[in-house]
């Protein structure tokens, strides 16, 4: 990463403003990912000064509460914090397995719309329902479905069953968490 481009002094001067710390190095670990929203008309700009954002997430200090937003997948990246870009890496995750869904694509337990740590964050946001079908464990499902995501091939009822899973748990828990996260969205 080329990190003397005009962008990267622009980042570092708004994380180095509204941190505590006085060196890149130990500012970049004082901030968390506290939200983020979809601008599908790609209409806002970065901290850093880049235009097109689709996905626009706040960040927020642990040790002073200052919040920086907009700021890009990219910024965030450039932290060099794993546990921060994989939680880029799931959020937009998320909101593309939900245009998936509602495009009513075929969604199937595979590569192309999971991951494995796309499965524990459901779990770990409550995206999984307590029924009967589970035991009112919602655990069983998140289990079921890891289980499922990692075999090499499944049969017709398990399909099925993960299917029903997708489309009465997490398609509604998608729904409800991220519709108005979404910027300029199309009516249907």
């Amino acid at each position: 990463m080329v990190r003397s481009s005009a962008n990267f002094k622009k980042l570092m001067q708004a994380v180095l403003e509204k941190s505590e710390a006085t060196d890149w190095e130990s500012a970049i670990g004082e901030w968390e990912i506290d939200d983020v929203e979809e601008d599908k008309s790609l209409e806002e700009s970065c901290v850093c000064g880049k235009e097109r954002l689709r996905y626009l997430f706040t960040i927020r200090n642990d040790i002073n509460g200052n919040y920086l937003n907009p700021i890009g997948s990219s910024c965030i990246n450039r932290f060099g914090r794993a546990d921060l870009s994989e939680e880029v890496a799931v959020k937009e995750q998320l909101f593309k397995l939900l245009h998936d869904i509602e495009e009513r694509k075929f969604i199937t337990l595979s590569s192309d719309f999971f991951s494995r740590k796309l499965l524990r964050y459901l779990y770990d946001i409550g995206a999984f329902k307590a029924t009967e079908y589970n035991k009112y464990e919602p655990y069983n499902d998140y289990k079921f479905l890891l289980d499922m995501f990692n075999a090499r091939a499944c049969t017709n009822r398990q399909e099925s069953k993960a299917t029903a899973i997708i489309m009465n748990s997490i398609k509604p828990f998608l729904h409800k968490m991220l519709y108005n996260k979404i910027r300029n969205r199309k009516r249907h």
